[in-house]
């Protein structure tokens, strides 16, 4: 009858029946999107409405480095940081660095600069100045780079970051002198900074002077420091400084430690100290390991190139010059032996070319400059 259907769809007595409707439904959609999926990410930021996001400070601070540091969604992190900062009225300089932060990652380096400079004005914190210098640097404006940090340092006096940003830059403009001078300006503020001493070691073993250079590399592995560079420089360092009987030790600790990416490089440096000491049997085998590891290693493609030109097997010479050739083009020595060996073979133009890639990858080469000034008056000739 009607009316038991009527009681049949309604609640039961002394309960409160709620409607048959799916609203429960999509509150609980509603939130679904910060909840992380099997296997999927632990923030699903596509799905976030980021305006509700950016008026909850803590939240959006949180959020944005999540975005930056783990997701590396920059277009996302962008919105939001648009948004925090709109809803701050343009005054936070948090938000402005990240702003240019996410400016640099997108490749945006002019929008970047003004984020920062930005920045700057309402808070002058050290990290803004790095970040910044890192724009100007990939400008190619060191000069603007240097200023700014400059600028920093009389507000931040003795600051061990700055300098040692001052020391990078100079570093990578090639004035080492300089660069020195802010390294040890750094250890006078910060003696721990690993950084420093591992570049002074490196700038006094480049310049003859290996004795010092050990000290410096042993003063890091008092600090605790143990990996594959630092006992293959010492290795280095004691072949030169003619302390043989550590030398091999130290490569041996090098190799223990070395993985896949650095293996081949200790191989390479250990027929060096071969060919110093006149066994090129050794030499040669370690070569060929370093081959065998590295297949795109073109500095042991070239040494062994050299090796087996003085055996006399010049065709196997040539094709080692050939295989260096192509896997460093950067490099000016394969290309130089090589024009060495096809001169000899009487190959003219094939030794024309060669030797002018070379001056290509270094124009202060005095041997590649004799011998193009050689060939050019041989075609003269002809």
């Amino acid at each position: 009858t009607a009316s038991m259907e009527a009681a049949m769809k309604g609640g039961r007595p002394g309960t409160a029946a709620r409607p048959v409707t799916s609203s429960g439904r999509f509150v609980r959609l509603g939130t679904a999107s910060m909840l992380s999926e099997p296997g999927g990410p632990f923030v699903n930021v596509e799905r976030l409405d980021l305006r509700k996001y950016a008026v909850r400070p803590a939240l959006a601070r949180v959020l944005c480095d999540y975005i930056i540091y783990n997701d590396h969604n920059m277009k996302k992190a962008l919105e939001l940081c648009a948004l925090a900062t709109q809803g701050n009225d343009f005054t936070d300089w948090w938000w402005k660095a990240r702003l240019g932060k996410c400016y640099y990652q997108l490749g945006l380096l002019r929008d970047a600069e003004r984020q920062f400079a930005s920045s700057l004005k309402n808070q002058g914190m050290i990290a803004t100045v790095q970040e910044l210098c890192k724009v100007y640097l990939r400008l190619d404006q060191p000069n603007a780079a240097i200023e700014r940090y400059s600028a920093a340092l009389v507000a931040h006096p003795g600051d061990a970051s700055l300098l040692l940003g001052v020391a990078r830059t100079y570093d990578a403009v090639g004035d080492a002198e300089k660069a020195m001078q802010f390294y040890k300006s750094v250890l006078l503020h910060d003696s721990s900074s690993v950084e420093a001493i591992a570049s002074l070691a490196a700038q006094h073993f480049y310049t003859d002077q290996p004795e010092i250079a050990l000290r410096y590399y042993r003063r890091l592995l008092q600090m605790g420091v143990r990996n594959t560079e630092l006992w293959n420089n010492m290795g280095l360092c004691c072949f030169y400084s003619s302390q043989f009987d550590l030398c091999l030790s130290a490569f041996d600790q090098a190799l223990q430690l070395a993985d896949d990416d650095s293996l081949a490089d200790v191989w390479y440096n250990l027929s060096q100290v071969a060919v110093s000491i006149g066994d090129l049997a050794l030499a040669y085998q370690c070569l060929k390991i370093a081959t065998s590891i590295d297949p795109t290693h073109a500095e042991a493609y070239n040494n062994l190139g050299v090796l087996e030109n003085r055996k006399g097997q010049e065709d196997q010479a040539r094709a080692f010059f050939r295989v260096a050739q192509k896997e460093g083009d950067h490099t000016f020595e394969p290309f130089y032996n090589g024009a060495l060996l096809a001169n000899k073979l009487g190959d003219f133009q094939e030794a024309f070319d060669l030797c002018s890639k070379a001056l290509t990858a270094y124009p202060d080469h005095t041997e590649s400059q004799e011998l193009i000034k050689q060939l050019r008056m041989q075609f003269s000739m002809l």
